[in-house]
């Protein structure tokens, strides 16, 4: 098991404890939710079941029954939820098990129109498990957004019965070393920036990373051959999670075409979907399941949010690979020196930084100090003045953070030393901050030094972004 601490002690603590416990767990899909329950638990689960996608009523209550035969209970096959509960009582009293693990994996899809699931649940909570000391159940589900809405948030049976909610975040780039590794792969941290580029932190796709093969050479099998893994993966993962998923991806197209983001009414004109109470659902449920962040630029208030697509694989896709039928042979490989792969490299590096600011606040000192992280774009500057990642800090310190991926040292030339200069003082003119700044450099390979890189306060390299925060 790589990672996940925090998780694991959270479920292990719940056989120790002196109550029955009730665990939701939701995250991205293919984030690693269930091979972490069935990790940590092996052996100790003693029933188990795992919802079937696009599935009726009957299929999931057949494939419910199945479960049942298929670890060694003897019940007559179930022909409603409630009656499937009552037999799981049954098989849950029969258990010899200090603590009696109950595991129900991909729990949103078994919620099927006119089902009575949620009913039938609720009553085997609340009439049974919730009033005995020895259960953990624990609940599983990709559709994040259903998860809180339906289970976490619920308002009617399930309402507060939860004691205990995971959110399964991706890895970070410390987490995708130590993944590497384990498997024998040995990638320097410029080669493992570029996998994280495009696979994020999904372990998933990691798994299929193969040994000898350079990041560009993986990047190529995996996503533009016939038989690559995650050719048809865009499609495949929304489909999965949301119903009538085309609305969810015509906001993530939008989002993949503006890098600073949109605001909400910008994305309902960019997507064509109405505005209104669905639209915010929608967003919603893209914001819980991991595809896009809503963040306040520096100095605005709430209403003035915006959403960013944060989904480094979605927005690899949206540029590389759809539209696209068929791609030559070494289709990467011959697209690193081209300006598209330039353009899109540097935003998905500024990505890669902002998805690591507990590292990058570490490497800067200032772990223990509060801050807000946010961005900033000039309202005023004929130049346009921009600021991708601002840490103001609660020590009378302002981190403007400059981010560049480069294949070498990188150097500040006097072009790009009066782009620096604008920015500072167009900051510093409209915010009207009292607080001194300091401006960050976050590079591939750290700041040539010049005449002009003097000015440059913190210079940091990649390395600091595989640090444990």
């Amino acid at each position: 098991m790589i990672g996940r601490e925090i998780e694991q002690q959270i479920l292990l603590d719940a056989l120790s404890s002196g109550k029955s416990e009730f665990i939701a767990l939701y995250g991205r899909r293919r984030v690693g939710k269930t091979y972490l329950v069935r990790n940590v638990f092996g052996d100790k689960i003693t029933f188990s079941l795992t919802g079937l996608g696009r599935a009726s009523l009957q299929q999931q209550l057949d494939n419910y029954n199945r479960a049942v035969k298929k670890q060694n209970y003897k019940y007559d096959p179930a022909t409603s939820w409630m009656e499937a509960f009552d037999q799981i009582s049954k098989m849950i009293s029969k258990s010899k098990q200090k603590k009696k693990v109950i595991f129900i994996d991909e729990l949103p899809w078994f919620d099927t129109q006119h089902s009575g699931f949620i009913q039938a649940l609720e009553h085997f909570w609340n009439s049974w498990a919730s009033g005995r000391t020895d259960i953990v159940l624990v609940v599983c589900g990709s559709a994040a957004s259903w998860m809180i809405n339906n289970l976490i948030n619920n308002k009617a049976g399930l309402h507060n019965r939860v004691t205990k909610r995971i959110k399964v975040e991706p890895f970070n780039l410390y987490e995708c070393k130590l993944l590497m590794e384990s498997k024998g792969i040995a990638m320097d941290y410029y080669q493992l920036v570029q996998l994280y580029m495009v696979l994020g932190g999904i372990p998933f796709y990691w798994e299929e990373v193969k040994k000898g093969q350079s990041a560009s050479q993986n990047i190529d099998r995996l996503c533009f051959t016939h038989n690559g893994l995650l050719l048809t993966e865009f499609d495949n993962l929304f489909k999965s999670l949301f119903d009538r998923a085309e609305r969810h991806e015509a906001i993530v197209q939008a989002l993949a075409k503006k890098g600073k983001g949109l605001t909400r009414d910008e994305v309902s004109k960019e997507s064509g979907l109405p505005t209104g109470g669905g639209l915010t659902r929608l967003l919603d449920e893209l914001e819980e399941s991991g595809f896009i962040r809503r963040y306040i630029p520096f100095g605005k208030k709430s209403r003035n949010g915006l959403f960013q697509l944060c989904d480094f694989f979605s927005l690899f896709h949206l540029k590389f690979i759809a539209g696209q039928k068929r791609f030559d042979k070494d289709h990467w490989v011959k697209l690193i020196d081209s300006t598209k792969h330039r353009a899109w490299s540097g935003y998905a590096f500024e990505q890669v930084c902002m998805y690591h600011v507990p590292q990058i606040k570490k490497a800067l000192g200032i772990s223990g100090i509060a801050t807000e992280s946010s961005s900033w774009r000039s309202t005023t500057s004929a130049n346009g003045a921009q600021i991708d990642l601002l840490i103001d800090r609660r020590d009378g310190v302002i981190s403007l953070c400059e981010m560049k991926f480069s294949s070498e040292l990188f150097a500040i030339d006097k072009k790009y030393d009066g782009e620096l200069r604008n920015k500072l003082t167009a900051f510093r003119g409209e915010t009207k901050t009292k607080k001194a700044v300091f401006l960050a450099t976050i590079t591939t390979f750290g700041l040539k030094p010049n005449l002009y890189s003097g000015n440059v306060q913190n210079d940091l390299k990649m390395d600091v972004l595989f640090e444990q925060a």
